[in-house]
């Protein structure tokens, strides 16, 4: 009889639930998060799963691939279609979590996630460390910058991030208490700044290194981080047998509900990844507002800004830029400028 096992992980145990082809629970029980516990346990009841699943997490992408590699037959799921099902228990608890899990594997109503290769779970990180530096680096300098106008004590907007801490110390070297508070936050923020450029650094030098990069990078609007935050993302091209369901797993398509006579069309579901859709949004501002070189894809946003407004314009062309990045890594091509040169 075939055997379905769900695994609710969380940071200290597992909790494990086994059910045949019918839905019977044949066992239950806990094991610690460790992927040598979790097998012994499997295999101390005598459990040979059809499959088994657990919901993309923390701890996920790591014991799935150290159970896929001791033979087990994994699957990391989608935890949105599992809390459709989830929200519907009157007490939700790890070991009702598991229940659904092998549940869901059992009927097939769940969507697989990918599991992304070590080299781009480590680019991911090196993405969000440099953005959590970034974000930590600005909300320093804006609370200085709020201290002193407390005081009347006015810094531009406008000025240049090496002056800003020579700035900011001669408005208050009459101060001293002033003077006292602020300069722990400039040093911070020194230290801030030095170790995101070390983390921009290490990001450029993977560019370097990389030739799909580069050609991403042949792309109007498209730098080394969109092409970096692209690679990292996507990781596998071969995952989306057409280049347009790339916008949609990043949530760039647009909602849609239609019952009955009801048919109308929201803004984008913005269901996929936040990072690559605010990176790919500020790529297509600038092959439309800085660009000088026009292409064919350029004079199509042009088109549709005249028509919807700049920001549509600027959401449908970052649409258009997904699906050009994904033939470009999937063919080992170049972008192409004009009808003519992609003809040819």
């Amino acid at each position: 009889m075939l055997q379905y096992v769900g695994l609710d992980v969380s940071l200290a145990e597992v909790a494990i639930c086994v059910v045949d082809e019918d839905g019977t629970i044949e066992f239950e029980g806990t094991a610690p998060s460790e992927p040598n516990a979790i097998a012994d346990w499997l295999l101390e009841h005598d459990v040979h799963p059809e499959k088994v699943g657990l919901e993309i997490g923390g701890l996920a992408r790591w014991l799935y691939s150290e159970l896929a590699e001791r033979g087990l037959p994994m699957i990391c799921i989608d935890p949105r279609r599992l809390r459709a099902l989830t929200k519907t228990m009157p007490v939700k608890t790890d070991r009702n979590d598991a229940r659904a899990i092998a549940q869901v594997i059992r009927v097939g109503w769940y969507r697989p996630v990918h599991i992304k290769s070590p080299v781009g779970q480590e680019l991911r990180m090196l993405l969000a460390n440099r953005k959590t530096l970034l974000v930590k680096y600005g909300d320093i300098e804006n609370e200085v910058r709020g201290t002193l106008r407390a005081f009347g004590l006015k810094l531009s907007s406008r000025i240049a991030s090496g002056q800003f801490e020579q700035r900011a110390m001669e408005l208050v070297e009459d101060r001293p208490r002033l003077a006292a508070m602020v300069r722990p936050m400039l040093i911070a923020r020194s230290g801030l700044r030095e170790q995101c450029a070390v983390l921009h650094k290490m990001l450029l030098d993977a560019v370097a290194r990389d030739d799909t990069c580069r050609r991403l990078m042949s792309v109007p609007g498209v730098g080394a981080v969109t092409a970096v935050t692209f690679l990292a993302v996507i990781d596998d091209p071969s995952c989306f047998q057409h280049s347009r369901d790339v916008g949609a797993h990043l949530g760039m398509t647009p909602r849609k509900y239609a019952s009955g006579e009801t048919d109308r069309n929201g803004s984008i579901s913005k269901t996929g990844d936040a990072l690559m859709r605010t990176t790919l949004y500020q790529a297509s501002l600038a092959l439309l507002t800085r660009s000088k070189r026009w292409s064919t894809l350029k004079a199509w946003g042009m088109a549709v800004a005249k028509r919807r407004g700049l920001r549509r314009a600027i959401v449908a062309v970052a649409r258009k830029l997904v699906i050009v990045m994904h033939r470009i890594w999937a063919d080992g091509t170049e972008f192409r400028w004009t009808r003519e040169e992609a003809v040819a």
